[in-house]
Parts: structure tokens; sequence; C-alpha cells
């Protein structure tokens, strides 16, 4: 079920639109909010860069140039979780196991099985989820 749910969950995370909502909602249960920020990101090759560069000086400035531009991206996000004192309920839970194209009847068999695992995950998890989208 996570390998199906990771391979939908970027496209799934891209579709929600919360524009009518200033990109930030709270709902009863639930909240969602996207937002931007510029991050310089590590791309790991240092040595290989040097060591081209003081061969092939003037293609070595245009790679580095290249690479900075690249590194200077817009990262956004979509963060989500369940307000506190609230849980999911088992409707949910069933309804997103039928939309990763499980039946009715193997949904319900997964459910109790799945909830004890939500437990344990949400006790060591105490951080917000988020999704890149962007």
């Amino acid at each position: 079920m996570d390998n199906k749910l990771k391979r939908i969950k970027t496209e799934i995370a891209r579709a929600v639109d919360l524009r009518e909502y200033k990109n930030n909602f709270r709902g009863e249960r639930v909240y969602a909010r996207i937002e931007s920020d510029e991050k310089m990101s590590a791309r790991g090759m240092k040595e290989g860069i040097e060591k081209f560069s003081e061969k092939y000086r003037k293609h070595g400035k245009i790679l580095r140039q290249f690479i900075q531009e690249e590194r200077a991206k817009r990262e956004t996000r979509i963060y989500f979780g369940v307000n506190k004192r609230c849980r999911l309920t088992a409707e949910d839970y069933l309804t997103v196991m039928e939309r990763l194209g499980f039946t009715e009847s193997v949904a319900e068999r997964l459910y109790p099985d799945l909830m004890e695992v939500s437990r344990i995950l949400s006790k060591k998890r105490d951080e917000e989820r988020s999704v890149l989208i962007g």
C-alpha cells in the first residue's frame, strides 16, 4: 500500500488547489497549506567539478555557472495533517484504500491491521508531513 501511495502522492498533492483559501486551509479535522521558499541544495560532485575545471578552465567556469543556477531553486511544498485532538475516521481510511485500487472487502479486511500500524507510527512521528510539489 505504501508503494502505491508513494507513486501517486506527488501527483495528488499537485492537484490540491488551495488558492480559494489563500494557500492555507483549516478544516474541522484537517489542515493543509502550501509554502514556497528558496533553498540551496548540494549536488555532491564538488571534487569532480574541481578536477574538470583545472583541466578545462573555460568550460569549468561555464559548468559552475550552470550548477549555481540549478542549486538556487524555489521549492514549493504542501504541508498537511490532522488537527490536534482529531482523528481520521474508518470511512476516511477505507475511502483512501479504495481509491488506491483495493476492493471494499479487501479494504475492510486490511483496516484493523492498518490502524494498528497507524497508531504505532503516529506515536513515533512527531513532525509535520509534507510533499514537494514544485
